[in-house]
């Protein structure tokens, strides 16, 4: 399960990162929209197996060590975007902890200029062990995927008995400071919308910002059908069945709608990606494990950074080409009619960054 760790480009490391020169044009596509945050994945293994992102383990055909971009290579695409207008970074996987060492990274891209945050999505198996390195070197926030609060349940759905321990993860990251602690819960139909109030009880229990998702066709498995799709209008009747929400509005560039508490108490987001997508003011970009630039969750195309980084493409041309593939970018999800018959993924989640 080990994935290359910094130490494999001695000849990157040794000349250190390339420097910038100066901060460039942002990045605009032909839509207006303004690339603000990247989430970049580190890796496209995983430990669990969540039956909305990867396929059957026996059938996931894991990248080759060698194609993983080095963290060294990792920082100098950042530096790149950083100087394109990007303000945040959100690590992501596969499982990105799987990554040895993760903490070296996060330690590398808090001193790049001009970059606000860097923040990680995780399964939280390994997070309870590494979450105070991670405060330590710098990184600010945990998203923790959790699906479910039934042991058997979470079984099911992530392919792995891991509820204690990702419990033990959140709780972790809460002790050492890592903030905003967040939680992020895909809402199936048949799997676990009848845990919705559970979900809020126990993050508003421990002060967390928990995130609702629409069941996305990303899915590894191939089982996405619009009735499995719980909307945000009835996780929100649900929420409201008990308590009384206050809107809190969705920022620009922001997924999810947020609303708060009448008590004051906790925040739940709603990402509603298939019933009221929020493209128009889309401000996110995502760079593959193996380095391929993706300008929407819904791009069809995979534009290749690695090649020309490891060819000894300077800064500048890298910065062109993201800026063309940036021009590119697709309407959005909101634009695609029937998804079913209009839509192929290029890769599963997995592999694409969560």
């Amino acid at each position: 399960m080990d994935t290359p760790s910094s130490a494999r480009t001695p000849a990157l490391d040794a000349m250190g990162p390339a420097p910038l020169t100066g901060l460039r044009a942002p990045l605009v596509d032909r839509r207006g929209r303004v690339a603000r945050k990247v989430r970049i994945s580190l890796t496209d293994r995983c430990n669990f197996a969540c039956l909305f992102c990867m396929p059957s383990k026996e059938k996931v055909h894991w990248l080759p060590r060698e194609e993983l971009l080095s963290f060294e290579e990792v920082e100098r695409v950042a530096r790149v975007l950083v100087s394109l207008g990007v303000r945040k970074v959100r690590l992501t996987g596969g499982e990105p902890l799987i990554r040895p060492n993760l903490e070296e990274l996060v330690r590398r891209l808090v001193r790049i200029p001009g970059l606000e945050e860097v923040d990680m999505t995780t399964n939280a198996w390994f997070l309870a062990e590494k979450a105070r390195a991670l405060r330590e070197a710098g990184l600010h926030g945990v998203t923790v995927s959790l699906h479910s609060l039934r042991r058997d349940r979470f079984r099911q759905i992530a392919g792995m008995d891991a509820l204690p321990r990702v419990l033990e993860g959140i709780e972790a990251a809460r002790r050492e400071g890592l903030a905003p602690v967040k939680i992020n819960s895909v809402a199936i139909r048949g799997y676990n919308e009848d845990e919705v109030l559970d979900l809020v009880d126990f993050a508003r229990d421990r002060d967390i910002s928990l995130r609702f998702i629409e069941f996305m066709p990303l899915d590894g498995r191939g089982t996405w059908d619009p009735e499995k799709v719980v909307s945000g209008h009835d996780l929100r009747a649900a929420i409201e069945s008990r308590y009384v929400l206050l809107p809190r509005g969705r920022g620009d560039g922001e997924t999810a709608q947020r609303w708060g508490f009448e008590d004051g108490r906790g925040e739940v987001g709603l990402i509603t990606p298939i019933t009221e997508p929020f493209c128009d003011d889309c401000d996110r970009i995502r760079l593959t494990a193996d380095g391929q630039f993706l300008t929407c969750l819904f791009d069809r195309h995979l534009h290749d950074l690695r090649t020309p980084l490891r060819a000894g493409a300077t800064d500048e041309e890298l910065a062109e080409r993201i800026r063309a593939s940036y021009d590119k970018k697709p309407a959005g999800v909101q634009y695609l009619g029937d998804l079913r018959k209009t839509w192929v993924k290029p890769r599963a989640m997995h592999a694409i960054g969560g």
